[in-house]
């Protein structure tokens, strides 16, 4: 896997030097909180299958993509990439890797399984840290071995309880840890990264979509094809692209552990949707799983708060 080199983030408007961890915090609320509701815009396409929206979404993502990298001046790092064949195969896994943590979630939607894509995200950070520990050499501290611990139970329990897996919820953090892995290692930035990324998979997306649009109306009339519906589904791009470069400029702006804290409104913004809004059962079994996993969430919590705290105190001696 290619070593982790300095990249310049791209220097786009919500990107410049001097700006303060307060911009840093707006930026980050918005890209978790626009992430934790992105359901309730896959809700607004019943109908469309999740195929569809998927290839909808690298297809508008691509093109708003290259009019950033336009605008960003970028250019010159998309062909430097495009000549590192080991970068390329590695980007072509994350791409795989991502088209199935998309198309997954967006399923689930489909499904009336939200609540099990809550979960999943509930996972990730824990997910993240064992990864960690595993490819990267990077230790556990007692508090994350516990909540670790915690979350494998809920997920032991939950498959026990239902007679199988909860694979839902097991290959959103399985698919989104192993992409940020790689792309932790790989030497490109995140804007040039999405878009070769995207790039890959567009034209199949493309020709996939012109087939699916133009066969014969289904019978209940214009099937997914009709204006209204193209109108929400030509927004996938902003709705994927936009909460990424929020998020970069977070990251950097903020410390590591302020993200930490942030990324836990995604899945609970998820969880609230699916029980308040989409009215998805929440008893039993997921029930028993998630106090689990809230309980694993709370320790990971207590862990970076008090590291933090000593962090600080290790400056100020």
């Amino acid at each position: 896997m290619p070593q982790t080199t300095h990249t310049t983030a791209p220097s786009i408007a919500l990107d410049e030097p001097g700006s303060t961890s307060r911009s840093g915090l707006l930026f980050g609320l918005g890209a978790y909180v626009w992430w934790g509701l992105s359901a309730l815009y896959f809700k607004a396409l019943p109908g469309v299958p999740p195929v569809v929206v998927l290839c909808h979404r690298f297809v508008w993502s691509v093109l708003l993509l290259a009019v950033l990298i336009h605008a960003a001046g970028r250019w010159r790092a998309v062909r430097e990439a495009l000549r590192n064949t080991a970068l390329l195969r590695w980007l072509l896994l994350t791409a795989c890797l991502i088209t199935c943590n998309w198309l997954v979630f967006i399923y689930a939607i489909s499904v009336h399984r939200l609540v099990d894509a809550s979960l999943g995200y509930f996972i990730n950070p824990l997910f993240t840290v064992v990864l960690g520990m595993v490819f990267l050499r990077e230790r556990l501290t007692p508090a994350r071995w516990v909540a670790v611990a915690l979350a494998g139970a809920g997920l032991v329990y939950l498959a026990a309880a239902q007679g199988g897996l909860p694979w839902i919820a097991m290959s959103l953090p399985a698919t989104f840890g192993f992409y940020s892995l790689i792309r932790k290692r790989t030497p490109v930035d995140p804007l040039t990264g999405l878009f070769i990324e995207t790039a890959f998979l567009s034209p199949a997306a493309l020709v996939y979509l012109l087939w699916a649009h133009t066969r014969a109306p289904l019978p209940d009339g214009e099937g997914f094809s009709n204006p209204a519906t193209l109108a929400v589904l030509s927004l996938a791009g902003v709705v994927t692209t936009v909460p990424l470069i929020w998020f970069v400029a977070a990251a950097r702006r903020l410390p590591m552990v302020t993200l930490g804290f942030l990324q836990f409104l995604n899945p609970t913004l998820q969880f609230l949707t699916a029980v308040v809004l989409f009215d998805e059962p929440f008893v039993g079994a997921k029930l028993a799983a998630f106090v689990f996993i809230w309980t694993a969430v709370a320790v990971f919590i207590a862990d970076l708060a008090w590291r933090a705290q000593q962090t600080r105190q290790t400056r100020n001696a």
